[in-house]
């Protein structure tokens, strides 16, 4: 593959090999080395051959490729710009979330230094803001914020066709969700260009997002779930609890630990790494799963800001937003290995779904996840569409004209 970049690509990839900032052009060793901060890395730190070897459908793709091209490692924009700084702040949704913590580590760091301090991204997180994210297009359309990350399970109620990269349980392996995301990609920018007037400047990889059930008591058959009070996050999550037989509830992120202590909650619903940085392992004892999840988000900047921000450092925010994605995808490799194995060491016992439970997950899928997404943005949405091209090839699922779901 490598007779396929230029010489002056790879001589810049051979530069940046081993380290944050590495980027494949037909070696997947060149991936091997420290993540931007240790807690981004395995037990020492780095991204290892093995994670990425699992993840080679990634570094392979098209997309991939078309990351590096955005980059324009080759060819960066020169900085023109002499004014005064530029400040943007960046709303994440927790700074624990590796998504999150790699804009800090990696995007803003590389961002000053790029533009010498002219356009500096200022992090910060729902929590130290007091938002619950829901508000979180209306508060980046109106200016409120400057720059925000749009998930969809948050923003459900207001745009259900965002929950396209949310459908849990439709996808069996990690390469599956990856190559429908990349496919539908536009179609979700151009939505959030329409609802907030905004720019989408970069996809945020969810890593380490396979969804599991922390609860008290093993779940090993489809009844062991029957009535349990389970905390959603989202519209369709709670389309999966609840066609499993489970009883779902919205509860925000940080107030599940006590719920889940004082057994309001009988489980809850996250991420493998999510669940470990709030410390559900102290309150559960059993991991059960996983729903095979590796999501996307956007960020996306007030339409007047980035107005505002002059053409040379527009492009290299978005020079660096490119690499900032290639870097989340390198440490996206170890990361989503790591967020089982965290629990498990915390103490926490493995339960894995076996061929009930998931004969059952996907009836619930059937029945449940995706004919009440459809119901929620209509059978006659483009995003129906989007689904049956991106999704549906994918995992063997088709949304009928009339609404009706037919599997191959």
């Amino acid at each position: 593959m490598e007779g396929d970049y230029s010489p002056e690509l790879l001589a810049i990839a051979a530069e940046r090999a081993n380290g944050p900032g590495a980027i494949f052009v037909g070696d997947l060793n060149d991936l091997v080395g420290p993540a931007p901060t240790p807690e981004e890395g395995d037990a020492d730190g780095i991204v290892p051959l093995d994670a990425l070897e699992k993840h080679r459908f990634v570094y392979e793709s098209d997309y991939y490729r078309s990351v590096i091209e955005r980059a324009k490692f080759t060819n960066p924009t020169e900085m023109t710009y002499d004014g005064d700084p530029i400040l943007i702040q960046n709303a994440c949704v927790n700074r624990a979330l590796v998504f999150c913590k790699i804009m800090e580590t990696f995007w803003g760091p590389n961002l000053d230094e790029r533009t010498n301090g002219k356009l500096i991204l200022e992090a910060t997180s729902f929590p130290e803001l007091g938002i619950a994210g829901p508000d979180s297009l209306g508060l980046v359309g109106d200016g409120t914020l400057d720059m925000v990350n749009i998930i969809g399970p948050y923003v459900a109620g207001e745009l259900p066709e965002l929950e396209i990269q949310y459908l849990f349980g439709l996808y069996t392996e990690r390469s599956q969700q990856y190559k429908a995301t990349v496919e539908m990609l536009e179609d979700i920018e151009q939505l959030l260009i329409d609802e907030t007037g905004g720019y989408p400047i970069n996809v945020n990889w969810h890593n380490g997002d396979d969804i599991f059930l922390f609860t008290k008591k093993p779940l090993n058959l489809p009844e062991d779930v029957n009535e349990m009070k389970t905390r959603a996050f989202g519209t369709s999550i709670s389309d999966w609890i609840n066609g499993m037989g489970g009883a779902a509830q919205f509860l925000a992120f940080t107030e599940v630990y006590t719920a889940l202590e004082r057994g309001i909650l009988e489980a809850g619903v996250t991420g493998g790494d999510a669940g470990y940085g709030q410390r559900w392992y102290e309150v559960t004892g059993y991991i059960n799963g996983p729903l095979t999840s590796w999501p996307s988000s956007h960020n996306v900047i007030n339409g007047e800001v980035w107005a505002s921000i002059p053409d040379d450092l527009k492009e290299i925010m978005k020079e660096e937003a490119a690499k900032l994605e290639l870097e989340a995808l390198r440490v996206g490799s170890i990361q989503n290995e790591l967020g089982l194995q965290k629990n498990i060491d915390a103490g926490m016992t493995y339960v894995e779904f076996g061929p009930e439970m998931r004969a059952h997950s996907d009836n619930a899928v059937s029945n449940s996840v995706v004919p009440n997404w459809v119901d929620r943005v209509g059978v006659d949405s483009h995003f129906v569409d989007v689904f049956n091209r991106a999704i549906g090839p994918v995992v063997g699922i088709t949304i009928e004209a009339d609404g009706t779901i037919t599997r191959e």
